[in-house]
């Protein structure tokens, strides 16, 4: 019987609203049980410098000591490390218990075509003021040996759904979405395109919120068809998977003009269609479960249902919790990491073989 251990996973996503932190007991394989998982909401004002430096990182040749980013990563670390002690707070846990932290970081810039990658937060740093040991790096590994190096949840969305009847969709709906899909023995995943990322900037760029809180702004707005036509049409919809993008590579600039009420509506169509058009690299799916923030979009999870046709729910409709999956999926990669098993595969990433990956502080 494999060993179980007790793990914490810690993921600051695409959307920049905060840290998702998460602890588990896992063997790295189909045992997983979910022990706890707290949100640490990010201050406006460190959402703001975190912005600046994925600016900055884009401007970049390649990942490099930069003062403006780093200063960023060590704050950074510094909040992640608050969530862990929270977090074992929370969960009445021992530090001694946790066998290992897997800590993704916040990527700032993600070019596979050019052969890098870029997440900033120090695992040295988090192994300090943790004294837990940390796994960290988990990406760059696959992006050199010419994988994409994204998304990383499905081997853990294969662990948790193994029960789930087939043929089967999970549909991760944060800045970016990505869609990791089961048929039969058959199985793959890929970056869909935006998800959140650009009804978020468009909804703060009109100073009303800094989110469509329930869908309600693109529910009350008409969708542009002719502006979202010219939004699908682009080279990288067509491109077979796996493959994946950065949260910058999609703006608002097509719904420039739009009321605030249609363009929330056009571009939460936007995301919708950008699902159906994923599903056409795919064979056949009975159902679409959805974690992420945008599971709790009602408008927009009524629009993927109505422009695929594939019957959607949150993943809570299985016994998951659509907040703390992906947190959990870095503790799970965690353990793999520090046993030397896969974290990637050629299925998931275009990873020529199944790769190992991660660090160890």
């Amino acid at each position: 019987m494999t060993k179980t251990t007790t793990a914490i996973g810690l993921m600051s996503g695409t959307s920049m609203d905060g840290i998702d932190a998460a602890l588990i007991e896992t063997d790295g394989e189909n045992h997983v049980i979910p022990r706890g998982f707290l949100t640490i909401s990010y201050e406006p004002d460190f959402v703001a410098r975190l912005r600046d430096a994925a600016a900055h990182a884009l401007e970049c040749h390649r990942p490099g000591p930069d003062a403006l980013i780093d200063a960023v990563a060590a704050e950074l670390t510094g909040l992640h490390a608050i969530a862990v002690h929270r977090l074992l707070a929370a969960t009445g846990t021992d530090r001694a218990d946790v066998a290992i932290i897997g800590f993704h970081g916040h990527t700032v810039a993600h070019r596979p075509d050019r052969g890098w990658t870029w997440q900033i937060g120090d695992g040295a740093l988090m192994q300090t003021a943790t004294r837990i040991p940390v796994a960290f790096d988990f990406r760059s590994a696959d992006v050199a040996a010419g994988g994409q190096g994204a998304p990383l949840a499905p081997g853990y969305h294969r662990a948790r759904s193994a029960g789930v009847g087939r043929p089967l969709g999970v549909l991760n709906l944060g800045g970016v979405g990505n869609l990791t899909w089961f048929s039969g023995d058959d199985w793959g995943s890929f970056d869909t395109g935006p998800a959140n990322a650009l009804i978020d900037d468009w909804v703060a760029r009109h100073g009303t919120a800094r989110y469509d809180k329930d869908g309600a702004i693109a529910a009350g707005g008409t969708v542009q068809e002719s502006v979202l036509t010219a939004m699908l049409d682009l080279p990288w919809f067509d491109l077979a998977p796996p493959k994946s993008l950065d949260r910058a590579d999609f703006t608002t600039q097509a719904a420039r003009g739009l009321g605030l009420a249609d363009g929330a509506a056009t571009l939460t169509a936007f995301t919708a269609e950008t699902i159906r058009l994923a599903l056409g690299h795919v064979p056949p799916i009975g159902r679409l479960l959805v974690t992420g923030g945008g599971r709790h979009n009602p408008t927009l999870m009524a629009m993927i249902a109505d422009r695929t046709g594939v019957p959607t729910e949150a993943v809570e409709a299985v016994g998951w919790n659509g907040d703390a999956l992906e947190a959990e999926a870095f503790a799970w990669l965690a353990v793999r990491t520090a046993a030397g098993k896969p974290i990637s595969w050629p299925e998931t990433t275009g990873v020529p073989a199944a790769m190992t990956g991660g660090r160890l502080a």
